[in-house]
């Protein structure tokens, strides 16, 4: 056979190899319902980054459940809308009216030591929060898992608070009153241990950013869960902090549920639609 021969007779040889091999792989991209998609890996599992490149197109969202909203189902209201009964506070700053908690100070009624609205239907544990309000001014909060300060006057109360403010510098951020302070800032995943000490585990959104999760003047929700020492605190849908409280000298496992009056400025706070569900 002559050299010119053997030349063309292994050229078509090398492409008989890449069209078989090419129908090959046809073959198998094309095997069930519909092709693969431009750059899965033929045999991959199913959802792993080799079958669904970010290039192919792939519907990642059709791997997930449906996700329907949040309700109230299995919670209880605890504010009937037209009384405050279950509820006790200093009736100078405390009324129902409208259909809502309202707390107000002005220039004849002073608030001079921070005052709270407790919740006396039962202490609080494991539970789940999801309260209404809108603040007019100052300062204000929701205080959970509380101790009551008898020695220091009534209706005053120390422990975890779900803070706010009219300035929006602290909406968001998980507070203790008359203890630690803050413990965690908006935005943020702490874990707090001994000392105590405050440790960063990550970040949920740039605290800035989360300002805008905030209705000024107008209505917002607290959703508050709280496990064992595990505290979640979302605000208008959005998780704004979550901490891990790991200092066993200052945690505290159950308290009363409260709502604050500030010291201050003359101001307004209305809380509504609350509703608590023991875990």
């Amino acid at each position: 056979m002559t050299r010119h021969l053997l030349v063309k007779f292994a050229t078509l040889a090398a492409l008989a190899c890449v069209v078989v091999t090419a129908a090959g792989l046809a073959q198998t991209q094309t095997s069930g319902s519909k092709p693969l998609p431009v750059g899965v890996i033929p045999g991959a599992p199913a959802g792993s980054p080799d079958q669904a490149p970010d290039s192919s197109g792939f519907n990642y969202a059709s791997l997930f459940h449906e996700l329907k909203p949040d309700d109230t189902t299995g919670f209880t209201s605890i504010f009937d809308g037209k009384t405050l009964n279950g509820w006790d506070g200093d009736p100078t700053f405390w009324r129902a009216e409208n259909g809502a908690i309202v707390g107000e100070s002005t220039p004849q009624k002073v608030v001079k030591e921070n005052t709270f609205l407790i919740w006396r239907g039962e202490r609080l544990r494991d539970f789940e929060l999801k309260i209404d309000f809108r603040l007019g001014g100052t300062n204000s909060g929701v205080q959970i898992r509380s101790a009551e300060l008898p020695n220091i006057g009534k209706w005053v109360l120390k422990g975890y608070q779900a803070d706010m403010d009219i300035s929006n510098g602290f909406t968001g951020n998980i507070h203790e009153e008359r203890g630690r302070d803050l413990l965690v800032p908006r935005g943020q995943v702490i874990r707090v241990t001994g000392g105590p000490t405050y440790k960063s585990l990550g970040t949920i959104a740039d605290a800035m950013t989360l300002r805008g999760s905030v209705n000024i003047r107008n209505w917002n929700r607290y959703h508050i869960i709280a496990r064992s020492n595990m505290i979640l605190q979302l605000l208008n849908g959005q998780l704004m902090a979550v901490l891990i409280d790991e200092d066993t000298a200052n945690r505290a496992a159950e308290g009363v549920l409260g709502l604050q009056m500030h010291v201050g400025d003359p101001f307004k706070v209305e809380f509504k639609n609350a509703w608590y569900r023991r875990l």
